[in-house]
């Protein structure tokens, strides 16, 4: 969102005194004043050839007090915590370092925008009580994931059905996967929205992610196809986990609501893909959170997934396999011809779901999660059938240097940011052709206009935030042989919570014909956040043309 839009939308919540409106800027309107959602003219329609960046802007929250706000909330006396800060941003954040879970719900915005990055138009996702809505958790950096359809009509993302300015609800049960032992007691349905270039949206509602969120969805709506795949985690509880969080882990498959809200009653999850690191010899993990998925495309009518963070499975890239013979030791490439799944899969009380249908791509990492330190893979998009770009976010190590006046961990970083991944036909593997870094300043801190200076008190770490690497990313492929891939940033910083740090939109256009590292190349800001607003998500507008882009 453009510094100037973007501004009346800060106004229009409260963020900016009435002292600083000037000429133009948006009046607060009734439906705030009553606890509703900004009300904004819709940009329509959406015009092909753009891309559509997902965020989120925070609005203060005068009930959460110091000293007295109980966390979680509705938690058994005994369990609870004591809320550390009031509810301004950002230090309302810092109440992440007694409450785990700690999050509250927020107003989603898309903003179009030129591929050069010129303000285009918003769309603001409707929020406000009495009809169909959808927040996001402001400090939730995995969310808000954008995806094209299959046929490139429509954009779908995942989020909440909940009002703004609730808390924990990113790691609340859904209202039909209760885990009893999470600590979030709360139970809200996850959503997800699909866009087409009318600014119109339909919500469907699902109790996948309960104990967790949803990250990324794609709609299939080619050859007479109508079901939405996502990737998200679940589980927020003991082990073992109960049966409706397990099902509702990781790879699912939705069938796309035409109905309001109020009037769909979403049964069990349904699951389609699920990945066991037994398939490679090693012990179980704790059942379902070798599903704990984040990025999502579709490439040659197939899936692929990306892990990068928890304890358990291997961060790594992955793709769901439907013809049972693309990797009988959990590493393979993908058969011919296969086709996308339909079918979901089987729940055992001892191992999970079944059957393991989900193959590590070969030449991608396999070593376990709790022993790997430098694989948090993101984002993903195909240029090519040879040439994969995969994102990898950093490792979210705040270690700072008074020294170097650097994050010292993210600066060290060599893979972090977006690696180039080749398809080596001789040895049918995969191979980490290099990683652009250059431009991304990893760990150098950057300010932020109106953000606090100095320490945070919280965490005696500079609040200034600095890139860690890179989370969601598109791209497309041109003329010239080149690919433009955009991303959006991760960060590091003294915050109580990174994922609450105005981060950025970045772009890097690299030779899709070379397997060294290209001296020239560096990446641009294309947007910077400003206070109290995140970037999450980017992809292209409806009807874009993208033959011969790889997706």
């Amino acid at each position: 969102m453009s510094k100037s839009r973007l501004r009346k939308y800060r106004y229009a919540l409260g963020l900016i005194p009435a002292a600083a409106a000037v000429a133009g800027l948006m009046a607060p309107t009734a439906a705030l004043a009553s606890g509703g959602s900004p009300s904004f003219e819709n940009h329509v329609p959406l015009l092909p050839g753009n891309l559509l960046v997902s965020g989120s802007v925070y609005q203060n929250d005068p009930s959460i007090v110091a000293g007295s706000t109980q966390l979680p909330p509705g938690c058994a006396t005994g369990t609870c915590a004591t809320a550390i800060a009031g509810g301004a941003y950002p230090y309302v954040f810092n109440n992440d370092t007694v409450d785990a879970s700690f999050g509250i719900t927020s107003n989603i915005f898309l903003e179009e925008m030129s591929p050069s990055g010129n303000e285009l138009g918003d769309v603001q996702v409707p929020s406000g009580p009495g009809g169909d809505q959808m927040v996001t958790s402001f400090s939730s950096k995995s969310e808000l994931a954008l995806n094209l359809s299959t046929s490139g009509k429509y954009v779908t993302f995942v989020g909440y059905s909940a009002p703004v300015g609730s808390l924990d609800v990113s790691n609340s049960n859904t209202p039909s996967a209760i885990d009893p032992t999470n600590p979030v007691t709360g139970a809200y349905y996850r959503v997800v929205a699909q866009l087409g270039e009318n600014g119109k949206f339909h919500f469907t509602e699902t109790n996948a992610y309960s104990g967790n969120n949803g990250r990324a969805a794609i709609l299939n709506d080619q050859n007479g196809a109508d079901a939405i795949y996502s990737a998200g985690n679940a589980g927020n509880g003991a082990n073992p986990q109960p049966e409706g969080v397990v099902l509702g882990a990781g790879a699912q498959i939705l069938q796309p609501s035409l109905a309001p809200e109020a009037d769909q009653n979403p049964g069990q999850p349904t699951p389609v893909g699920s990945f066991s690191v037994t398939q490679l010899g090693d012990s179980a993990d704790k059942v379902g959170k070798d599903d704990n998925f984040r990025g999502l495309t579709i490439h040659d009518n197939v899936l692929y997934y990306t892990k990068g963070s928890g304890s358990n499975g291997v961060d790594t890239v992955y793709f769901l396999d439907t013809t049972g013979k693309a990797c009988p030791t959990g590493v393979g490439l993908p058969e011919p011809g296969a086709s996308l799944p339909t079918a979901t899969l089987a729940y055992d009380a001892t191992t999970g779901l079944e059957p393991n249908n989900m193959c590590i791509l070969k030449g991608f990492p396999t070593i376990l999660a709790k022993k790997s330190t430098s694989s948090f893979p993101f984002g993903i998009w195909f240029a090519n059938a040879d040439t994969l770009y995969v994102a990898d976010e950093g490792d979210g190590s705040n270690t700072y240097s008074t020294m170097s006046g650097q994050y010292s961990a993210a600066a060290a970083s060599t893979t972090a940011g977006l690696q180039k991944w080749t398809f080596n036909a001789a040895t049918s593997s995969w191979e980490l052709a290099y990683t652009l870094q250059s431009g991304l300043g990893l760990g150098l801190p950057y300010s932020v206009a109106d953000y606090p200076t100095g320490d945070n008190a919280a965490t005696g770490l500079p609040w200034a935030p600095a890139t860690d690497g890179l989370r969601n990313i598109t791209g497309r492929t041109n003329p010239d042989g080149t690919a433009t891939i955009w991303g959006i940033t991760s960060t590091v910083s003294g915050s109580g919570d990174q994922g609450a740090d105005p981060n950025k939109l970045v772009a890097i256009t690299d030779r899709l014909d070379v397997s060294a590292l290209p001296a020239a190349e560096s990446f641009h800001t294309v947007r910077s956040a400003v206070n109290a607003s995140v970037l999450r998500g980017v992809t292209f507008t409806p009807h874009t043309n993208l033959a011969g882009s790889g997706n």
